[in-house]
Formats: structure tokens, sequence, C-alpha cells
């Protein structure tokens, strides 16, 4: 099955809900940087909420997410976008743990505690918009949660999870948001607030096979969920070999002779993607020329 996101109201529009599935997104995340298992589980929760989070926005508008908890897997670093695209890496991906005292993942521990969430909307605007939050827990899903509350006043639930395989490979990732709209029930935060007591973690139910639709029923109850608009969700970086150049035009005639000089070529790497771009001594020359 693909990766894919949706939208969707429920409770005759008190509710709005999404909900996405992201275990060959996070996997391609986990082939490219090596991750180790708690990292993996760490930037998977990240970018599976940056990725519905990015569903929030409209045309060409694109979001960061950096997530800085002072643990020893330094900073989480995720960008997404209205279409359904999302990037990500952490500083240190060989990070790993025993599991914690719920059988989990420890990525509180990789994350830490005393740090920050922040938020940059790009919205093709001239001014950012930035929210940034005190981490909550570590866990992310509650961090992400006191976010929405805190900065953009929204009470909402964020649920996100990452099951890992024996090899490190991505056996199940998902998550959900439900965020309830002004003049929202008792009566439906209650029920909300019972179902989601009750049900098992996301990544197991992703496990299980079901697909975004039926998370967000079993979460707000069949019936109650109509569906707006599926999207398809994917791990795409926007780096190519033209953008490098680019990059290397703007240091400017001194710093590339430099490298000429010293080298006789450059290698750049992308931190989102690890992909390798090779600038031989006949491209720096031309690339010097174009500089001013």
């Amino acid at each position: 099955m693909n990766d894919y996101l949706i939208k969707a109201l429920a409770y005759d529009g008190q509710v709005r809900a999404y909900a996405v599935r992201t275990t060959k997104t996070v996997g391609e995340a986990q082939r490219r940087h090596q991750t180790w298992p708690t990292a993996s589980a760490a930037l998977g929760r990240a970018m599976t909420a940056g990725v519905m989070m990015g569903a929030m926005l409209k045309g060409d508008s694109k979001l960061t997410i950096k997530i800085e908890g002072r643990g020893p897997i330094g900073v989480i670093l995720v960008d997404s976008n209205a279409k359904g695209e999302v990037r990500g890496y952490v500083t240190n991906p060989q990070t790993h743990f025993d599991l914690n005292e719920h059988g989990k993942l420890d990525v509180r521990r990789a994350v830490g505690t005393e740090g920050t969430l922040t938020v940059v909307k790009d919205l093709g605007m001239k001014e950012y918009f930035t929210g940034q939050v005190p981490l909550v827990s570590g866990e992310l899903g509650e961090d992400f949660t006191y976010y929405f509350a805190s900065s953009e006043q929204v009470p909402s639930s964020v649920g996100v999870g990452v099951l890992v395989n024996p090899d490190n490979t991505i056996l199940a990732a998902g998550g959900f948001i439900i965020q309830l709209m002004p003049g929202t029930s008792d009566d439906v935060i209650t029920e909300i607030e019972q179902r989601l007591q009750s049900i098992p973690p996301v990544s197991k139910l992703i496990e299980q096979g079901l697909t975004p639709e039926q998370l967000l029923e079993e979460l707000l109850g069949k019936g109650n969920v109509k569906v707006l608009e599926q999207m398809p969700v994917s791990f795409t970086c926007q780096c190519s070999k033209e953008r490098f150049a680019d990059a290397i035009v703007g240091l400017g005639k001194k710093e590339i002779e430099e490298m000429i000089q010293e080298d006789g070529q450059a290698e750049v790497q992308c931190h989102f993607c690890n992909e390798t771009y090779h600038f031989s001594k006949e491209e720096l020359e031309q690339l010097k020329e174009e500089a001013k």
C-alpha cells in the first residue's frame, strides 16, 4: 500500500481531522540516512506530523519544523509542503537506546526535553510566520499537541508512531491530528477523549493494515467521518545540481578559485537526502566566470 493522507470533517463539521500512512516515506528517510531504531522513531514521528501540518497549507506554501531538545540525537529538521512532500534529517542518525519502561523505543531520551519545537511557515508573503514552544515531553506527539494549543490556539490531539524491524527497516509508520472547531459540544469532546484513551498505539493500527480512513473511524466512530480529500505522500527532496551550482556562484570568484587551487574539484552533499553532487575543475571554472 502506498503512503497517503486524508483530510476529513467529523461530527457534522465540529471536528477537523487528518490521518496519514507514512511507512514508505519514513522508510526512505531511514534508508538514506541509515538511522538506527530510536533515531528512526524520532525522525519518523516528526516527519509524520510535518506532512500533516503541510497538508493544512495552500498552494505553494511550505513549512520547516526544527526540534532542539538537547538530547543525543541533536537537532531534527523537517521540511514539508501542501502537496504531501516531506523530507527530514537528524544530526546524529546512529542514535539508539534500550526500550523504555513501556517497552517502546525511547524517543524522549534521544530527543531530550530541555529545548524547543519551532515551526516556520513560508506562506509566500514577505514575512514568515514563526511559532515556538518549549518541549513538554520529548515524545513528540504531546509536543505537537502542545504546539497547536499554545501557538495556534487550536485544541488538538496529535498521535504519531513508528515501528522498526529487527534489520532497522521501517515496519509501520503513520499518525493523526484531530482538531476541535469553535463551538464543539461537550458531548463530542467527551466521546473523543474516551476513544483516544482506549485505542491501541497508532503505529500498531497501521501495522494491522488499517487505512487512514479506517484509522479515523477508530478514533471518531464509524459514520461520523466525512473524507474531503486524499493526497499521496512521499519523501521528496528539492535539491539539484543546479541549485548547488547557484550556491557555489554565490560564494564569489575568490572562494571558487581557492577550491580550484586546493582541490581541483568540489563535492557537495545535501543534508536532507544525502545525495552527493560532484563538480569538476572545468565546471568550477565556468561557475567562477558566472560569479560577480
